[in-house]
C-alpha cells in the first residue's frame, strides 16, 4: 500500500506546487518562502547531536513551547530542530526561540523528501506532537533505527474509526514509535485499539496544562482593557470557524439589549478568513475596529476584530468571558486551558471530540459550560455578565482545575531522557524495518483518512 500511496503522492506534486502558489497569493505569502524545504532541500545540520521536534501548526507549536524550553535547558549539547507545516506554526517557533533552534518546513511525505530531510538533519531522536501518522516518514525512521516518541498524543473517535479502516497499515505505523505518551486514558485506549503494543503506551496527561504564561501578560492585559474601556463588559469569541460567526453575532445582538455598551473581541481561527469575517461584521451593521490597523476603540465600537497572530492570550487577559470556537460546528473544539488558566469563565459549543477529557474536567470543576446554539449562548452570557461574583467564581474553579492537573511535562521529559540514555544512534545497524506492504484496496481508504483526494492536492504535508 505504501508504494501505491507514494506513486499517487508523486503524481500530486504539480498540484502541490500550484497550491503553494495559490495560498501564497491569496492567504499568506509565507507559503512560498522556503518551499524547497518541503522536498527535503534544507541546509545541512552540522551539530553532532540533534533532537527533532515536529509540531504541525500553531496550536501544536504553542503546546510544545514548555517542552522545547526544557529540552534546551536539559540538553544544551543537542541542537533542536523544529519542523512546522504551516507558516503560522513556523512564526511561533521563531517568535519563541529565535536562533536557539533551527526552524524548517516539514517535508512532504515522499520517499525522496523524507530521506533528504533525515540525511541532512541526522536526528538522534524524534518527538512528534499529538497525531501525525505518515507512512513514508515512519518507514524511513524505522529503517534508520531512529527512536520516535508520539508526545501529547491524542486521537478523536472520528480519526480512530478512519484508521481502523486500514488496520494492518495503522498497526505497523503506530508501532514504529518507541513510546506513545497519551493525553488521557481514552486516547490511550484508542491507540491500543489500533494495535499499539501495550508496553509502548504511557498515559502522561496533557502538557498544555503546564502552560507558562508570559511574565508581563497580566500587565499588558490590564493596559489593553483600559484601551477597550474599563467600565464596559468585554467578551472574546476565539478561534471561530466558518458558520460560527453567525452564532456569535446573534448572541451579541441579543445581549446588547441589556448591555448596550458590551464589546466583542472576535478572533477567527485562520488568517485567511480575517478579511471575510470583518466584512461579515460590517455587513451586519456593527461598528468594527481592526486590531492589525491599530484603529482606535471608542465607546461606539462594538467589535474588535482580532486579526493578528499570537495575541489570543492577551485578548483573554483583557476579557471577562471567553467563548471558544471550533465547537459550534463539527470541528472538534479548541484549547480551553488558556482562558481557564487566566481565571475567566469558559463557554463552548457541543462539538468537543478533540478535547473530550479536558472539557469534561473543566465542566465537572465548574469552570466551563457547554451551550448548543445562539439562544443558549445568549442566556449564559447574560447570566455571567449580570452576576460578576458568579463569573469570578467560575473563573477561579477553572484555574484551580488546570493547576491541579499539571505534571505531564515532567513525565514527558522522563520518557525522553530514557530514550536518549539508550543511545540508539541512527548510524547503528538498523533494526528490522516495518514492512508496509502494498494493498491497493487500502490506499484509497488511507488517503481518505488523511483527507487527501487520490487525484488531487494533499494540503497537509509531512
Amino acid at each position: 500500500m505504501r508504494y501505491i500511496y507514494s506513486i499517487l503522492y508523486y503524481l500530486a506534486v504539480p498540484f502541490l506546487l500550484l497550491r503553494i502558489g495559490w495560498r501564497s497569493m491569496v492567504h499568506n505569502k509565507e507559503y512560498r518562502v522556503r518551499w524547497l524545504q518541503r522536498f527535503g532541500f534544507i541546509p545541512q545540520v552540522t551539530a553532532a547531536k540533534v533532537i527533532w521536534v515536529h509540531a504541525v501548526s500553531m496550536g501544536e507549536t504553542l503546546a510544545a513551547v514548555p517542552l522545547v524550553r526544557a529540552l534546551l535547558k536539559n540538553y544544551p549539547e543537542y541542537q533542536i530542530v523544529i519542523t512546522s507545516t504551516t507558516p503560522t506554526g513556523a512564526a511561533q517557533v521563531i517568535k519563541n526561540f529565535g536562533q536557539q533552534v533551527i526552524s524548517i518546513n516539514t517535508p512532504y511525505d515522499l520517499p525522496g523528501s523524507v530521506q533528504r530531510f533525515l540525511d541532512r538533519t541526522h536526528p538522534n531522536i524524534g518527538i512528534i506532537l499529538e497525531t501525525e501518522l505518515w507512512p513514508n516518514l515512519l518507514f524511513a525512521c524505522s529503517k534508520r533505527n531512529l527512536p520516535l516518541m508520539l508526545a501529547n498524543a491524542r486521537l478523536s473517535e472520528r480519526s480512530c474509526r478512519g484508521y481502523r479502516r486500514i488496520a494492518s497499515l495503522t498497526q505497523q505505523m503506530v508501532n514504529t514509535f518507541k513510546v506513545v505518551a497519551a493525553q488521557g486514558e481514552l486516547d490511550g485506549q484508542r491507540y491500543l485499539s489500533l494495535g499499539l503494543d501495550s508496553d509502548k503506551l504511557k498515559v502522561c496527561g496533557n502538557i498544555k496544562f503546564d502552560i507558562q504564561l508570559p511574565a508581563d501578560l497580566e500587565l499588558r492585559g490590564r493596559k489593553l482593557r483600559e484601551e477597550l474601556g474599563s467600565n464596559r463588559p468585554v467578551w472574546v469569541a476565539a478561534s471561530t470557524h466558518e458558520g460560527e460567526e453567525l452564532v456569535i453575532l446573534k448572541a451579541l445582538q441579543n445581549i446588547r439589549i441589556k448591555f448596550p455598551d458590551v464589546l466583542l473581541i472576535l478572533v477567527p481561527r485562520h488568517p485567511e478568513r480575517f478579511a471575510k469575517v470583518g466584512q461579515i461584521c460590517i455587513n451586519s451593521g456593527y461598528r468594527v475596529a481592526i486590531r492589525s490597523l491599530r484603529e482606535p476603540i471608542t465607546s461606539a465600537t462594538e467589535i474588535l476584530l482580532g486579526d493578528t497572530m499570537g495575541e489570543l492570550l492577551l485578548f483573554y487577559a483583557a476579557a471577562d468571558i471567553a467563548v471558544v470556537g471550533g465547537s459550534f460546528v463539527p470541528i472538534g473544539g479548541h484549547n480551553l486551558i488558556e482562558p481557564a488558566i487566566l481565571k475567566i469563565p469558559v463557554l463552548t459549543g457541543p462539538h468537543l471530540d478533540n478535547f473530550v477529557e479536558i472539557s469534561q474536567l473543566l465542566i465537572k470543576a465548574g469552570g466551563a459550560q457547554v451551550v448548543s446554539n445562539a439562544e443558549e449562548l445568549t442566556t449564559s452570557l447574560l447570566n455571567l455578565l449580570g452576576n460578576p461574583a458568579q463569573a469570578e467564581e467560575m473563573g477561579q474553579k477553572g484555574c484551580h482545575a488546570v493547576l491541579a492537573n499539571r505534571g505531564a511535562l515532567s513525565k514527558h521529559l522522563t520518557l525522553i531522557s530514557e530514550l536518549i540514555d539508550k543511545k540508539c544512534e541512527p548510524s547503528q545497524p538498523p533494526c528490522e524495518a516495518v514492512k508496509l506492504t502494498p494493498h491497493a484496496a487500502e490506499t484509497s481508504a488511507y488517503l481518505q483518512v488523511l483527507h487527501i483526494p487520490p487525484k488531487e492536492d494533499n494540503t497537509k504535508p509531512l
